[in-house]
């Protein structure tokens, strides 16, 4: 015979040659040869040692027994004591009743949307997280949700979780900010066939997220195209003079002509610019000789103009004087008087007739 004692929180089962026999809970128990007990922990998971509907077929154990059952297309999400301990899938699971308090919430995951009862706190945790698949939409983007190339809905900034399984999902996601683009490297010929090159520049904003992605296959493409015709089209529509006499018309018009391709493309556009115009080399030249010219022409007049006024004041200077003998000593005097600040010393030799006459000249008649 051989002793077995089951503590508390501990159950025994007795085989006997292999046959399930009954079930035994705390106390001391005796046992003749060919006897086996195994002994289990009631707050542990229990694995059947042989099939499990023989052993159900004991009520007394089966009424001790907490059995849970997963389906193929499912997961169960096991909390003890209120805690998310495990997350089970498809197959049979056996616990012990006790005073460890389980709860099992199942969950379909052959659907991609995530039940109310599943807590969203826990999603983006392990262990939940390996079966979920979550999607971040800033709060300067919209986004379309597309589920096996279906288009179902439009998803605003926000947290989006789906279980994960073999259904295809896909989010096409817009920035709604305003943005730039370069329309760089244009080579345009004018009316007159002067080759230009010019880069521009414009701004738009998305304002209808599904024009824009289900109506249209790169719209910040085809919206480049259509600045592109825009422009070509007014540079050839005017000779290279023209074209620089009515440059500031340009950007009004390309924004005109652009409108209405931008609002099928889904797009608000809001500026546009022309950043440079380059000119071919022998243009370029030309340009600068033009210039050059022109820069000469317009000095050349205004020297003729301050000679002709500088003429016309030594004019009317001389009719003053010739008309006033006072006013023409006092001019003499003003000249006399800047020649004698430019000379330091005077050495003078000869008759008496030469200091008379620069007495004359210096010297106030009464």
């Amino acid at each position: 015979m051989k002793k077995v004692k089951l503590n508390a929180y501990q159950v025994g089962l007795v085989f006997k040659n292999g046959e399930y026999q009954r079930l035994l809970t705390a106390g001391k128990y005796w046992f003749w040869k060919g006897e086996d007990v195994q002994v289990y922990d009631i707050t542990k998971q229990f694995v059947a040692p042989i099939e499990l509907n023989i052993l159900l077929q004991d009520k007394v154990l089966a009424d001790i027994l907490q059995i849970v059952e997963v389906k193929d297309n499912e997961i169960a999400l096991q909390y003890e004591n209120g805690l998310l301990k495990n997350i089970m899938t498809a197959g049979r699971y056996v616990f012990w009743k006790s005073v460890v308090q389980r709860e099992f919430i199942k969950a379909d995951i052959s659907n991609i949307e995530i039940a109310d009862n599943i807590d969203r706190s826990l999603l983006a945790k392990a262990p939940l997280n390996a079966w979920v698949r979550m999607n971040e939409v800033q709060s300067y983007e919209k986004a379309l949700l597309f589920v096996e190339g279906k288009y179902v809905k439009q998803l605003e900034p926000g947290a989006y979780f789906w279980w994960k399984n073999n259904i295809a999902i896909h989010v096409g996601k817009v920035d709604i900010r305003q943005q730039q683009l370069e329309v760089n490297g244009q080579e345009i010929l004018t009316k007159d066939k002067a080759a230009l090159r010019i880069n521009a520049w414009a701004q738009y904003k998305v304002a209808d997220i599904e024009k824009a992605l289900l109506q249209n296959k790169d719209y910040d493409k085809q919206l480049y195209v259509a600045f592109q015709l825009a422009l070509r089209e007014y540079i050839a529509g005017f000779s290279f003079d023209e074209l620089l006499e009515k440059k500031e018309s340009i950007a009004p018009f390309i924004l005109q002509s652009v409108q209405q391709n931008a609002e099928a493309l889904g797009v608000a556009v809001t500026d546009f610019g022309i950043r440079d115009i380059i000119l071919p080399g022998d243009v370029k030249e030309i340009m600068n000789q033009v210039l050059i010219a022109e820069k000469k022409a317009q000095a050349n007049t205004i020297m003729r103009r301050e000679e002709t006024a500088s003429t016309r004041s030594l004019l009317n200077t001389a009719k003053l004087m010739e008309e006033n003998a006072m006013l023409w000593k006092l001019k003499e005097m003003e000249y006399v008087e800047k020649i004698a600040d430019k000379i330091s010393n005077i050495s003078v030799s000869g008759n008496g007739v030469l200091i008379e006459q620069l007495k004359q000249i210096f010297v106030p008649q009464k």
